[in-house]
Order: C-alpha cells, then sequence, then structure tokens
C-alpha cells in the first residue's frame, strides 16, 4: 500500500487526549509490503481507568498496575514510527493522543498519517458504516479480542488484505496517495470533499447531523482556513469539539474579506451556531445621550436597543453590549477625571457627592466646580466614544473585485448600516427602492463601515455613490 507505514491502535482511559491517557499500545511496521517488527504493550496511565472503559476493552486498573508508564515505551514507539506513516483506524483518535503524551516529554511528534476509515469511504462510497465494527460485520472478519490494541490492529490488517485482493495494489496505493496528499487529521464522519472547497475569500459553515450550524467561519483562503480547524483538533477543546461533532460543510465565496466579515455577522446572528462565541446578537446594546444643558441632571442618559438611531448619533457616546458595561466604563472615567457621579446620573443623592468627599469629584455637586467647566471636562473625557455621524448625503457602496473569478461584490450602506450585497444594477435599483424607513443598527456592522467608509479606508474596496449610476461592473459612480 505504501512503501512504510505503522499500523497501530491504542486503548485509552476515555475519549478525550486532552484529560484521558493510553493504558495499551499496540503496532506493526511495513516496509515494501513486508512485516518488519510487531510489538504490544500496556501501559500505566496514571490514572485510573473508568469501570465501562475496563468492561468495553477488558483492561484493569489491576492489569496495568506493573505496566510501564509511557515515557518509559516513548523511545521504542518512536524508533518504529521513524520514517514511517501512521496508519490508523480514525487516525486522529490515535494521533491526538500521542500529540499529548509526547508533548507531556517535551517531544514534538511529526508524522504523516492515513485514516483506514476514510480509505473504507473511498474504497465503498456506497455502504454508510465504516466504523470497525461495521467492517468486519461486512467482510466477515472476526477477532476474540475485539477493543484490545493489538486485536484491532489485526483486524485492519486482514482488511488490508481484503481490499487489496479485491482493488489490487495499484488502486489502493492510489487511494492512500489521495490520503497523503489531503490530509487524515480529516474527521472521518465529514461527508464533504475538502479538496472542493475553493481557496477563495468567503464563509465556510460547519454542520453535524442536524440543520442548524455548528460554527460559522470566514476566511480570504477557505480551504485552508478550513483545513486549521482539523489540525488544532488534537490542543484545542473547541475545536476537538467541533471536529468530533461535525459532518458536512456548506461555503459561500464572495469577492473579497469584506463581504465575507459581513456575511459572517449576518449568519451568525441569525443561526446563533453552538461554537461560536462573538458576533451574537447582542441582548441590548447601549449608548449615553449627553444633555446639551450643563445644569441639567442628569447629564447622561442610556439609550438603550431599537432607540440606538444613526440619526441623532451626533449626542451619542459608545456604543456598549450591556447596559452594565456602559455603567462600569462612565464610572472608570468618573474616576480617571474627576468628574461627579451624581451630576451623571450614577449616584443619587444632593449636597456633596461621595467622591468629593475623598477627593476625586471637583465639586460641580457643591458648587466649587462650574457647571459649564464640568459639562465641557466630561465632554472631553468621552470624545474616544463618540459615536460617528453619517458622513454621506444618502446610501454609499463599497465595491469589491475579484480579479481571477471576475465577481463584483457592491455593499450598500445608510447611516451605517449594511442594507445589502448586490451583484447586478437589477438588485442595486430593488435594495435601493425597498429601502426600509427605520433602519436596524448593529454594533458589529457599525465597526466594520466606519474601518472600510472613513479615511483611509482600506485597500482593494472603492467607495461609490448610489444614485445614478453606471452598471456595476463599470464603476457605479467613483467618489473617493
Amino acid at each position: 500500500m505504501l512503501p512504510c507505514y505503522v499500523l497501530l491502535d491504542l486503548e485509552t482511559t476515555g475519549g478525550n487526549a486532552l484529560q484521558d491517557r493510553i493504558t495499551e499500545i499496540a503496532a506493526v511496521r511495513f516496509e515494501a509490503g513486508v512485516e518488519v517488527a510487531r510489538w504490544s504493550t500496556l501501559v500505566n496511565p496514571g490514572t485510573r481507568i473508568p469501570y465501562f472503559i475496563e468492561q468495553l476493552t477488558g483492561i484493569s486498573n489491576a492489569l496495568v498496575a506493573d505496566a510501564p508508564p509511557f515515557d518509559e515505551v516513548a523511545a521504542h514507539l518512536l524508533k518504529l514510527l521513524d520514517g514511517a506513516v501512521l496508519v490508523a483506524h480514525n487516525v486522529r483518535f490515535d494521533h491526538g493522543f500521542l500529540l499529548h503524551e509526547l508533548a507531556r516529554m517535551a517531544i514534538t511528534l511529526r508524522v504523516k498519517t492515513l485514516c483506514t476509515v476514510r480509505l473504507s469511504r473511498l474504497l465503498y462510497p456506497q455502504v454508510k458504516g465504516h466504523g470497525l465494527d461495521a467492517i468486519m460485520q461486512r467482510h466477515g472478519i472476526s477477532s476474540v479480542t475485539r477493543h484490545r490494541a493489538m486485536g484491532d490492529v489485526a483486524v485492519m490488517q486482514t482488511w488490508l488484505g481484503l481490499v487489496t485482493e479485491a482493488f489490487g495494489i495499484d488502486r489502493l496505493r492510489a487511494h492512500a496517495q489521495t490520503l497523503l496528499q489531503g490530509s487524515a487529521a480529516l474527521p472521518p464522519q465529514l461527508d464533504t470533499n475538502i479538496a472542493d472547497i475553493p481557496e477563495t475569500a468567503g464563509v465556510y459553515i460547519f454542520y453535524g447531523e442536524g440543520l442548524l450550524p455548528l460554527y460559522v467561519g470566514k476566511s480570504v483562503k477557505l480551504r485552508s482556513r478550513v483545513m486549521s480547524h482539523f489540525q488544532a483538533a488534537s490542543r484545542e477543546p473547541r475545536e476537538m469539539r467541533i471536529a468530533q461533532e461535525i459532518r458536512r460543510i456548506e461555503w459561500i465565496e464572495t469577492a473579497g474579506e469584506l463581504g465575507a466579515l459581513l456575511l459572517e455577522a449576518r449568519l451568525v446572528k441569525q443561526h446563533q451556531p453552538l461554537h461560536n462565541r462573538q458576533l451574537r446578537r447582542a441582548s441590548t446594546l447601549s449608548a449615553w445621550r449627553l444633555d446639551a444643558n450643563p445644569h441639567s441632571r442628569p447629564l447622561l442618559t442610556l439609550v438603550r436597543g431599537n432607540a440606538l438611531n444613526p440619526q441623532q448619533f451626533d449626542h451619542l457616546y459608545g456604543p456598549y453590549r450591556s447596559k452594565s458595561q456602559a455603567q462600569s466604563h462612565l464610572r472608570e472615567l468618573a474616576d480617571t477625571h474627576g468628574l461627579c457621579l451624581q451630576a451623571l446620573g450614577l449616584e443619587s443623592g444632593k449636597g456633596r457627592c461621595f467622591a468629593h468627599q475623598i477627593g476625586h469629584c471637583k465639586g460641580v455637586c457643591c458648587g466649587e466646580e462650574a457647571p459649564e467647566r464640568h459639562h465641557l471636562r466630561l465632554q472631553m473625557a468621552l470624545v474616544a466614544d463618540k459615536l460617528r455621524v453619517w458622513p454621506f448625503a444618502g446610501c454609499v457602496g463599497l465595491r469589491e473585485h475579484h480579479a481571477p473569478s471576475g465577481r463584483t461584490d457592491v455593499h450598500v450602506f445608510d447611516q451605517w448600516c449594511h442594507l445589502a450585497t448586490v451583484h447586478s444594477d437589477t438588485e442595486l435599483a430593488e435594495v435601493l427602492q425597498q429601502r426600509p424607513v427605520a433602519l436596524a443598527f448593529d454594533l458589529d456592522t457599525y465597526k466594520l463601515a466606519v474601518r472600510h467608509l472613513l479615511p483611509p479606508g482600506k485597500a482593494g474596496v472603492t467607495l461609490l455613490q448610489l444614485g445614478r449610476a453606471p452598471p456595476i461592473n463599470g464603476g457605479l459612480g467613483h467618489v473617493g
């Protein structure tokens, strides 16, 4: 099948390579199709073996009590693996455990891997079951030592012999090379062909058994980014959970990074994927409105949710993802700049505030500071949080063009809100005609728009004035 490979199987205390440990190792090395070495050993995991694992494998705590720990057998294992491809059934499992065990010894494992689950899927695409039990039943393979390391290696060895006879060594070798050129780090249950994912900008969507996404991500190189999830699965708990649950991948191409960012933000808020921590819909966005009258009390009132109107941003500061975040930030500013919590509305009472009594307020609460001066200092303290007023007379577009594919996306914005992404003049006309009266403000979209619409902007994105415009592919009235 391959010039040099090692059939390997591990038994462990559980399925999590980050916290569980190895209890048994079996390995058979082949060179030029000939078995040249066979080795197996029990391993003392240094932790108790759960009862259900003991029932499954027959490996008990008493059985491994006098077995060597992993660090005493690691050198022999590495010698067997030297120059060989590591072949295992669901190789990500075994490879992940070896990575972690060796990392505890400050050793980095560098070995190519091949998964016999994925090989079975290539050889028998018409069948569903590719686990070891399903393969044994389909091919009539029996084993009295199933779930012991060398017993499972023997099942793999028998199966490889059967498929070599059925398909021929040349076809088997070709499939093995295909898997090596791809990646055996891929989850064996994944139905999507990774080679079909383009290396362009866009959004990728991971699905499990159900219809709701597990995770939504974006990249300027889709295939590479998707692969990075699976390559990190042996090191990061979240990536491991995703790799265990994933069944298929969908993707949507965009003309550039901005389109991918906008689409990712919209899909995450729409579907609330289980494994997306960022970009989820904020429970209640908040901003501070500053009263223009220095004598007003309180000087600041909290504007929340749908009341955040971009047309009133000239007097708003923020935004913050919650009321508590807004209040906490304002207290920090008050402490830093000596502002009065009573005047700001963060403290009740009359007369001297507590902050003035301890020297943290300059005394607007008791007549020692003029309200106008305090108001001016408050504006200066808040200046970094000033929300940007929409600088255009109406809708504008940001044009992205991907020369290799000829794809052009025009992202239509008004009042910092993303109205749509269009690809033709007909679509653009419909968006402008159906523009909603009330625009829904979104913090993530606002941040993206500020970065791209205000100087110096971003490379590869062209600012367009929308209205009486020439065809999209002709430029749509360049402004910037």
